[in-house]
């Protein structure tokens, strides 16, 4: 299964690069990865650091806030591989796509809510995406 969605994710990025390319936005892929590299570096004050304060608030402190990826998104906390599908707008609020392996291969799409602040972004929350009935 994990192969037919992979190939899929290839196709749909192959058949549609302006798309792609249009739906790309620097800060936010910088922000995520920055919040990759702290958990992978065990820097949970970081990696906090890049949550929205709602996030922050619900979470209380950064213990708690990597506690809960490490348990809820181990995928998070120790990715194999990254890499930046679609940027959306909804309603004003921008989400981003990200395909991530795990350290054993398999594959999660996650979305990430992305908030402006200041002159960045930071991150409003994470889903993770169930992949996509493929029938036989």
């Amino acid at each position: 299964m994990r192969h037919i969605v992979v190939s899929i994710l290839l196709f749909l990025s192959a058949a549609v690069p302006a798309l792609a390319q249009d739906q790309r936005n620097a800060g936010i892929e910088t922000t995520i990865q920055n919040q990759f590299n702290a958990f992978m570096a065990d820097d949970v004050g970081t990696a906090f650091s890049f949550a929205s304060p709602t996030i922050q608030g619900i979470f209380g402190t950064a213990e708690n806030f990597g506690a809960m990826v490490k348990n809820g998104y181990p995928m998070v906390w120790r990715p194999g591989s990254v890499k930046y599908l679609g940027l959306r707008t909804v309603s004003g609020r921008q989400f981003q796509k990200v395909a991530v392996t795990d350290q054993a291969g398999a594959l999660h799409l996650l979305e990430y809510e992305m908030i402006p602040a200041g002159d960045g972004w930071v991150i409003g929350g994470v889903q993770l995406l169930k992949e996509p009935d493929v029938g036989a």
